[in-house]
């Protein structure tokens, strides 16, 4: 994959912390609305960053963003 590393960084911190948010069930037993503003955010910004890789796409790493499949997309990209 010819990702820049800086996007590619940017991702894998962007989905970590999207499963940290999901995993924290404490935050949303307390405050549901910041815990849910807070995944949007985080959503928002992963959406943005897979704009910015530089083409090629690899085929894979496209369709797991494509379905939302954020979690395989770690994985892609953290093997790499």
């Amino acid at each position: 994959m010819s990702a820049s590393p800086t996007i590619q960084q940017s991702l894998v911190a962007a989905l970590r912390e999207r499963l940290a948010v999901i995993a924290d069930r404490e935050w949303y037993a307390r405050d549901p609305a910041g815990h849910l503003e807070r995944l949007r955010a985080v959503s928002e910004q992963i959406a943005a960053l897979q704009q910015q890789l530089p083409p090629p796409v690899d085929p894979q790493l496209r369709h797991y963003f494509e379905r939302c499949s954020y979690d395989k997309a770690l994985a892609f990209l953290e093997a790499r």
